[in-house]
């Protein structure tokens, strides 16, 4: 896939410009893992001008987005990541007084899932196993997600919980700046489940630390998660789809934006880059431009009013 600068019909100078891709959380999570595919597969990737990943955790995208939409962070060649959970957050006003239209969605580039895990020595087998031991006893098992009451990973577990007929409300949930800080908190059992998505616990799971419960997909997931159960396996009809995509500041020129999709479109249509997005535990999902705006804009509203159903959003 690694094609040449000359396939993007750009002046050699303008190849040559530095690329910086930020992340809106710590290192280590499913945003992490986006721009790290993105800095191996863009054609922009050369030795003179590698992608250099930047980390602006805070507030799971907050920080980021007001830092970009204000102009302090996000030039021509500046590509912040995103996940459905940030339009999940930008649904219930968590980014403050925010709108779609406040940036410019560039490239949708894969689709992740939810996951349920916990430690490898920890005594649940599956996922009917661990919501019964939350049931009876819901003070002594803490649960962790990126975010506070709300999140997309609190509604996996509250979704999961309702099906299960237990109110989640009586579970304890501690807030986590992204994946990689959940797996770290699971591994020094700082809490003792974590709800995630299924490409963290993709690169996480090698090791034999952990032990993926269930993933919140149609159908189990190929490669190394191929053993899980879906959640709907198990009797809970949970599933969760997260988009993982590319914005840029709403100031960036037409000329620039246009050239930046250019760049995903035949990106994305190569064989390379396929491999990558499987490599990153990502789905097929390529979306670019204006079709990509309108999706977005209906997701965000879809969450809007899923978060006012439950009460999380007036």
């Amino acid at each position: 896939m690694f094609i040449g600068a000359a396939g993007l019909h750009a002046p050699a100078a303008q190849a040559a410009r530095a690329v910086e891709c930020i992340v809106p959380a710590k290192p280590g999570g499913g945003m992490d893992g986006a721009c790290r595919m993105i800095r191996k597969a863009l054609p922009l990737a050369t030795e003179d001008a590698p992608v250099k990943i930047s980390y602006l955790p805070g507030g799971i995208g907050a920080v980021a987005w007001s830092s970009v939409v204000s102009q302090r962070r996000g030039g021509a060649d500046t590509l912040v990541t995103f996940s459905g959970g940030s339009l999940l957050n930008l649904a219930q006003g968590k980014y403050g007084k925010a709108a779609v239209s406040d940036v410019r969605w560039l490239a949708g580039v894969g689709v992740d899932y939810g996951m349920i895990a916990v430690r490898s020595d920890a005594p649940y087998k599956n996922l009917r196993e661990l919501i019964d031991a939350m049931r009876s006893e819901p003070g002594k098992i803490t649960v962790g997600v990126s975010g506070t009451v709300g999140s997309q990973d609190w509604l996996k577990v509250a979704m999961i919980a309702r099906r299960a007929g237990v109110d989640p409300r009586n579970f304890r949930f501690v807030a986590l700046e992204g994946g990689g800080d959940s797996f770290t908190a699971l591994q020094a059992n700082h809490v003792q489940v974590i709800s995630g998505d299924a490409s963290e616990a993709a690169s996480s799971a090698k090791d034999g630390k952990f032990r993926v419960l269930a993933v919140l997909s149609e159908q189990r997931l190929p490669g190394v998660l191929a053993e899980v159960p879906t959640a709907r396996e198990q009797g809970f009809d949970v599933v969760w789809p997260i988009i993982r995509g590319f914005y840029m500041s709403a100031h960036v020129s037409d000329a620039d934006y246009q050239r930046w999709v250019a760049v995903f479109d035949r990106t994305m249509a190569t064989d390379e880059f396929k491999r990558q997005r499987a490599t990153a535990g990502l789905y097929p999902f390529a979306m670019t431009g204006a079709p990509l705006t309108d999706y977005v804009r209906k997701v965000v509203e879809q969450y809007r009013k899923q978060s006012q159903e439950l009460g999380l959003v007036r």
